[in-house]
């Protein structure tokens, strides 16, 4: 009896050691490349190895038609099937979607919601992606961190932000987009509304761009001011100026890429739609449109 007993205390020690080790926060390497692009190793399908870029400005999973084509040992059907993908310790079920373009680097991206209810923590002094259970404590009582609620459109995470050139100020709401490897990108009807002095700022260059599904956006590179996010202030800020299709299929909105985000440590909590913000040791860091 003694020795049965025995036995199922050990078993019972095991399952709750096993739950406790789930129930940890789950901590990625992320890996951020000289174009701005962040992204994680991730398993396809129980089988496939693939660079997976993390783009809080999508939703669900986006391979490139070339991957799908020709790197993963199944071509996945796209828009109606669901399948695993393996981030970290966890699995996440998601549709898949294709795009002609990706992070440079990468295989396809992510979207925010495979964390929904969940806390997502981006550490760019560690290169490392924890997703937390909960939001730790110390975040809400480090006073270094700056809170920003959570806009959501058409599923996307939007924050406020502000923009000031010439004694003018313009506040708006900002895609918070990861995936976009520029700092910000300014509408140019949304700068027209608030009487915003874009003609103002220094023009650095002129280029064409292309979206996701390789279509062109002709964009003007000017010197901003001043953008602050929170209660912080970046000065001098070189930001892209949309003069033709827009990235989000018409719609008037600011974005936030990642050559700005990645300046912040962030926690990403979906579960009270709040985005929490700390300069990092990239704060200071040259603009790669000014290097």
């Amino acid at each position: 009896m003694k020795k049965y007993l025995l036995v199922v205390i050990i078993l019972l020690s095991i399952t709750a050691h096993s739950q406790n080790k789930a129930s940890l926060p789950d901590t990625i390497p992320l890996i951020i490349n000289s174009q701005n692009t962040i992204y994680v190793k991730a398993v396809f399908n129980k089988i496939d190895t693939l660079n997976l870029n993390f783009d809080t400005g999508t939703t669900e999973l986006v391979l490139t038609n070339d991957v799908r084509k020709n790197k993963l040992k199944s071509v996945p059907e796209l828009y109606t099937t669901f399948y695993d993908v393996r981030i970290g310790k966890h699995d996440y079920n998601t549709k898949v979607y294709d795009a002609e373009l990706t992070g440079h680097g990468t295989d396809g991206r992510f979207g925010w919601d495979l964390f929904k209810g969940k806390v997502v923590e981006l550490n760019y002094d560690k290169n490392i992606m924890v997703v937390h259970s909960k939001l730790p404590d110390y975040v809400v009582k480090d006073n270094a961190f700056s809170k920003l609620g959570i806009t959501f459109f058409k599923g996307l995470v939007l924050v406020e932000s502000k923009i000031s050139q010439d004694g003018i100020d313009n506040t708006a709401l900002f895609l918070f987009d990861s995936g976009y490897q520029r700092t910000a990108m300014l509408d140019n009807d949304l700068l027209k509304e608030g009487n915003f002095p874009a003609d103002k700022m220094k023009v650095i260059k002129k280029v064409i761009m292309r979206g996701a599904q390789g279509n062109e956006v002709p964009v003007i590179t000017a010197d901003l001011q001043s953008l602050k996010i929170g209660k912080y202030e970046l000065k001098d800020v070189p930001v892209q100026q949309i003069t033709g299709n827009k990235p989000l299929r018409g719609a008037n909105i600011h974005i936030l890429g990642n050559e700005v985000l990645k300046r912040f440590d962030t926690f990403l909590d979906f579960q009270n739609n709040v985005v929490y913000l700390k300069p990092n040791r990239l704060f200071n860091a040259e603009y790669i449109e000014k290097s």
